[in-house]
């Protein structure tokens, strides 16, 4: 049985790595596939290169230190690339990876989410892992959120239909 913590962890972070996964999706929807590999500048990234990122990490944290598999991530690859793979390729490959981490995350036990690993040269806990993940995307999809509005000049809606002002009771 796992402990009340451990099992809420759990559930939160797969339920925001689907609420992010989510949002990815619908950025790359909005987008041409002219658009996937387009920076707003020569500092900044493209929505493939963020997609790759992401994946990159979650892999590395999640799936590779948490789960067992070996640590292939080539990171500085990941914002090297100028083109590459289509919208749908992207998609599907956040897909597979959060699903394979949310699996890898599911699995965790309070000891293991104690538990101390290296990665990156940075020295974690289970529970570092999983919530540098959550933050990490969350953040890689807010500058994907900003780039889109950018570029549409449109209202993404996620929040459509929620009283965002209601009062905490």
């Amino acid at each position: 049985m796992q402990h009340p913590v451990t099992e809420e962890l759990i559930a939160q972070s797969q339920r925001y790595l689907d609420e992010c996964l989510g949002r990815v999706g619908r950025c790359l929807d909005e987008i041409t596939e002219e658009e996937v590999w387009k920076r707003p500048n020569a500092n900044s990234n493209s929505m493939g290169n963020l997609v790759i990122h992401l994946q990159g990490n979650i892999t590395q944290y999640i799936i590779s230190s948490l789960g067992g598999a070996p640590d292939l991530r080539e990171r500085d690859a990941e914002f090297a690339a100028t083109e590459g793979a289509d919208k749908a390729t992207l998609w599907a490959g956040i897909q597979q990876v959060v699903a394979e981490a949310k699996e890898v995350i599911g699995r965790m036990t309070p000891e293991q989410m104690m538990e101390r690993r290296s990665v990156q040269g940075f020295d974690y806990t289970g529970v570092a892992n999983v919530v540098h993940v959550v933050e990490h995307f969350s953040y890689h999809v807010g500058q994907m959120v900003f780039w889109v509005k950018l570029l549409k000049d449109k209202d993404l809606a996620f929040y459509g239909g929620i009283d965002l002002n209601a009062k905490n009771e």
